[in-house]
């Protein structure tokens, strides 16, 4: 696939650590000598502003937005029983972190999934608490562009979907 043509102005992209951004355009820049075409991409919520080479985008794991199918894919993810080994917290930890910085759908619902905890069920740590935050914050902006509605309400629809059925 060409990187090159793929990316124009106003389209939402999902940059692996970052998550949900707009691009603002693409730029000519010269670097040490060296012409660079750069994908100039708006984190607002982070008040971030990212450029990553053309050349680099695909390697760097920049992609379009999901589809309504991939979404659907991710949210089903969510409905499922949730995994949890019994290893140590630290290397689970790494592992949470490593699936949400993925920027895989998929991935990042795997983790609200399995860290998500219902009323009756023990607290969460704070670490626990802090990569669930960051996966559902993750996973309801991309939701949200994806179904063109505010983060909240995806928010509100991903917390309604790990309820268990009454």
């Amino acid at each position: 696939m060409s990187a090159k043509a793929s990316y124009k102005k106003n389209d939402w992209v999902v940059y692996p650590t970052h998550g949900v951004g707009r691009v603002t355009g693409i730029e000519d820049q010269e670097i040490e000598g060296f012409a660079l075409k750069l994908i100039v991409i708006s984190f607002e919520k982070d008040r971030m502003t990212l450029r990553v080479p053309i050349n680099k985008a695909e390697e760097s794991g920049l992609r379009k937005l999901s589809s309504k199918e991939e979404m659907k894919t991710a949210l089903k993810t969510l409905k499922g029983k949730s995994r949890v080994r019994r290893t140590m917290w630290s290397r689970r930890a790494q592992e949470y972190e490593a699936k949400i910085n993925s920027g895989d759908p998929v991935s990042i619902a795997e983790v609200v999934r399995d860290l998500h905890r219902s009323a009756g069920q023990p607290d969460q740590s704070y670490s626990e608490r802090q990569i669930y935050q960051a996966a559902l914050e993750r996973l309801s902006r991309e939701l949200a562009a994806v179904e063109t509605i505010d983060e909240e309400a995806a928010t509100l629809k991903l917390e309604e979907m790990l309820q268990p059925a009454a």
